[in-house]
């Protein structure tokens, strides 16, 4: 019978975390790196990012981005983030020979505006410092060993107990530098090694190999991983008048997610598209995580909804004004056009477009008013229901448009097993796990890509340093 094949190390997952991983580490000095990836090619996933232009990472400082990953992550971020901080990503691809632009909403870019640039500079990185990429090479399987070396029986599925344990045995002590995990790929072939890096991303994006398939490995081993769900989706709306509104963008607007019992649960100022499904753009999408979550516990759809002010920078007492001195012109004006006339120049200012008339519609009817109603039909109590109508346009939501259309997991290994200085699994020597299988997840804006590259970032230096 062959002997299986054993390696030092091997990098399961070439996306954005296991490629920046296996990069880091052999370009400083770690030998023998073996990266494997299922699909045909490195960094698919990267290449559908952003539009294909790829949000890199992001121009705010390394608390400041990590406090968008709510309060659990953000703690976990700290060290990595401070480890490898966004100016470090552009300055590292800089000299890859990939230079990097600005853009608004704290955005990084290349400047080439090509996906396919970032790709191929890591991959470049990638070969150069010596890592054998086998793509093609899905895992399908792994086993942890120490139950073998400790002796133990060897459910190769159940041996986290075995792991965890302290060992007295001279012999499990003085065999710690032999092959601790067994991989078995689809291919049939079946190697080992003594150290283990699972990057295999999470459940969006399926069609560019990201399907999940390490969640199950990790549970596996007796770990904990919390409910993975679509996070950065579209959010579904089952109302008919928000689907007719489809194709109009809001560039600055703000908006407010709010439960069933109208208590805000998260607001968010960010460029907002109705869709022919619902709500679409940075702001929903940032807040869908929450919908998401609700979603999940409650089994089913949920009544929340979205209040959009498309106009922040606009205040209740100057829509009043727009509107009584609307009021005092001649010839019987109607509504729409007092309105239009009188946002114009404030949206001019405000470095805003117009606001469509089917839009402005919508907020007359959420105020009971009809679309060519006149400005007689406005009294005070009316005027009142229209200005909180106007920042405020209650959308309904359901729920989210799920993983076909997600662009990160919410959810994943839960973070109390794992040490966030170096991203090792504790009680499982020589294992860690990097990126979008850790429970993790940020808003759009580069963030997640930002978290992939810090948390490969220090997992890389902790293997240099000889870590288990």
């Amino acid at each position: 019978m062959a002997a299986v094949p054993e390696r030092d190390l091997v990098v399961v997952g070439a996306g954005a975390a296991g490629s920046w991983a296996a990069w880091r580490a052999a370009a400083a000095g770690v030998p023998d790196v073996l990266l494997l990836e299922k699909t045909p090619r490195l960094g698919t996933k990267i290449l559908a990012s952003g539009g294909s232009r790829c949000n890199l990472t992001t121009t705010l400082g390394p608390d400041d981005a990590g406090r968008l990953f709510r309060d659990k992550g953000a703690r976990f971020l700290r060290r990595a983030f401070r480890g490898l901080p966004p100016l470090e990503v552009r300055e590292l691809f800089d000299e890859l020979g990939v230079a990097t632009e600005e853009a608004p909403l704290e955005k990084v870019f290349p400047s080439s505006g090509s996906a396919r640039e970032v790709r191929d500079a890591l991959q470049s990185a990638v070969l150069a410092a010596g890592v054998e990429l086998r793509t093609g090479a899905a895992v399908e399987r792994f086993v942890e060993l120490a139950s073998e070396v400790s002796g133990t029986s060897a459910d190769p599925w159940a041996s986290a107990k075995a792991a965890r344990a302290p060992s007295t045995n001279a012999e499990e002590v003085a065999d710690r530098s032999a092959a601790r995990f067994e991989l078995h790929l689809a291919t049939g072939d079946v190697l080992r090694c003594r150290r283990l890096v699972l990057a295999s991303g999470g459940r969006s994006y399926a069609s560019t190999g990201t399907t999940g398939d390490g969640y199950g490995w990790l549970e596996s081993l007796g770990l904990e991983v919390t409910p993975t769900l679509p996070a950065l989706v579209p959010l579904a709306s089952p109302a008919a008048w928000v689907h007719d509104l489809s194709g109009i963008a809001l560039q600055g607007a703000e908006s407010r997610l709010l439960d069933q019992r109208g208590k805000e649960v998260a607001r968010r100022e960010r460029p907002l598209l109705f869709t022919h499904a619902g709500l679409s753009g940075p702001g929903p999408m940032d807040l869908s995580v929450h919908v998401a979550k609700e979603v999940h516990e409650r089994g089913g759809p949920v009544c929340w909804s979205l209040k959009v002010d498309p106009f922040p920078t606009i205040d209740r007492d100057q829509l009043r004004d727009i509107l009584v001195a609307g009021a005092g012109r001649g010839g019987a004006p109607r509504l729409l056009r007092i309105l239009t006339d009188g946002l114009a120049p404030l949206l001019r200012v405000a470095g805003l477009e117009p606001i469509p008339k089917r839009l402005l519609a919508a907020f007359l009817a959420q105020a009971g008013l009809a679309e060519d109603a006149g400005h007689q039909s406005l009294g005070r109590a009316k005027r009142h229901e229209l200005i909180e109508a106007l920042k405020g346009l209650e959308v309904p939501i359901s729920g989210t448009l799920g993983f076909d259309q997600a662009e990160v997991t919410t959810g994943g290994l839960a973070l109390r097993h794992v040490d966030s200085g170096s991203c090792r699994v504790r009680g499982h020597p020589g294992l860690f796990v990097i990126g979008e299988l850790l429970d993790l997840d940020g808003p759009i804006g580069g963030l997640n890509f930002q978290s992939a590259f810090a948390t490969a970032e220090a997992c890389a230096k902790a293997l240099v340093q000889g870590a288990t």
